[in-house]
């Protein structure tokens, strides 16, 4: 847990933060987010000790973070920037493995840390842990500096505009990456991005900050529904519902009658339950409810084997979209999609629909004409 009491930073007469006190729960996806100098990088750096109070308290896991050690707190901190900073005459596998080094791990047990977190983003190890910085493309580098921040298991990971650089499609894939890991490592990640967007797509809560204070503390559905301000409400822009906008979101448009089934289900019994549902592909789930991918009648059909489990034959090519996107942006995505439909996710990874082209066609329809199209 971090806990800020009180906590405030000036330079001269100008006030950075002002009495901030807020706390983050282990495990949460927190994303700092507010108009330019609002105070929101600040308080990250403020956990690391990267910039210091000039009055107040902040702790972690109970700790006052000015007892200890700045660059011990450091070393169990990860942190991510924009600028990446990976070390241009060090290879992949050097670059990860930096803070473990410094903290005396020993080979045989960084080695296959490094191993399994480049399996994480689908990078293998083979392929990419001996190429240098300048054979990656900027999304990998990204990845790598992820990567690298993660590579201690530190319990809390800060994340400052990471993606900002990158293309759309790029920064789409890692924020999906990144909010998988953080779930399945169950990290804390406090997270800052100047994009609505992008937080109410990786958040459990987000902080919006004003004028060095916090404006509103909630979740993304909470902020949406009830905004605190007139900044915050202009700040959520298009996103904001039931407003004077015709504007139509994913959750609008999604088909919530799927068919879902356990990973562990075998193949023969999957096939009788997409010919009752008259479907030719399933939504796989993991033993949490998350989602874990698709498998389609096709898969069975070439991999499948009496017997077999059906999570060994998932693939995660379908493309997965938030709740809360706006519907015509993802109908363009499902327009020059190879897949026929795209997953809809809630918050917490579990599945909430899927998108089709009838589903979008039905709702568009009933939004402009007040009834479905047949």
């Amino acid at each position: 847990m971090i806990t800020f009491k009180n906590v405030s930073k000036s330079y001269g007469r100008q006030v950075v933060l002002d009495d901030l006190s807020f706390e983050i729960k282990q495990g949460q996806f927190v994303v700092l987010i507010g108009p330019s100098g609002c105070g929101k990088t600040t308080t990250l750096k403020m956990i690391n000790r990267l910039i210091e109070p000039n009055s107040g308290e902040i702790y972690i896991n109970g700790v006052n973070i000015m007892r200890q050690n700045p660059v011990e707190l450091r070393r169990s901190i990860g942190y991510v920037i924009q600028q990446i900073g990976l070390f241009p005459n060090m290879t992949v596998e050097q670059n990860i493995a930096v803070v473990p080094k410094l903290l005396k791990y020993p080979k045989e047990r960084w080695k296959p840390i490094v191993r399994e977190l480049l399996e994480l983003v689908n990078m293998p190890y083979e392929e990419n842990a001996h190429k240098y910085p300048s054979e990656l493309s900027g999304g990998q580098q990204q990845r790598i500096g992820v990567l690298r921040a993660l590579a201690a298991s530190p319990p809390i990971v800060l994340m400052d505009e990471p993606f900002g650089a990158l293309d759309p499609i790029t920064r789409d894939c890692l924020q999906e990456e990144v909010k998988k890991i953080q779930k399945k490592l169950k990290k804390t990640i406090v997270f800052v991005t100047h994009d609505m967007e992008e937080a109410l797509k990786l958040a459990d809560t987000i902080v919006f900050m004003n004028e060095g204070k916090i404006v509103q503390m909630a979740s993304p559905e909470e902020m949406l529904r009830n905004p605190a301000d007139n900044i915050v409400r202009e700040f959520m822009g298009r996103h904001m519902q039931g407003g004077e906008s015709p504007d139509l979101y994913v959750e609008d448009v999604m088909r919530t009658r799927i068919l879902k089934v356990p990973k562990t289900l075998r193949t023969l019994e999957c096939i009788d339950r997409m010919d009752r549902w008259e479907v030719n592909s399933v939504i796989v789930i993991n033993d949490d409810e998350t989602y874990a991918g698709t498998v389609s009648l096709e898969d069975i059909h070439k991999q499948g084997k009496p017997g077999r489990e059906i999570g060994e034959l998932i693939t995660e090519e379908t493309p997965t979209v938030s709740r809360f996107y706006k519907a015509q942006e993802v109908f363009d995505q499902l327009l020059t999609s190879p897949c026929k439909y795209l997953v809809v996710l809630n918050d917490d990874r579990t599945v909430a629909g899927l998108v089709t082209r009838t589903s979008m066609t039905k709702a568009v329809g009933k939004a402009l004409w007040g009834a479905e199209i047949s």
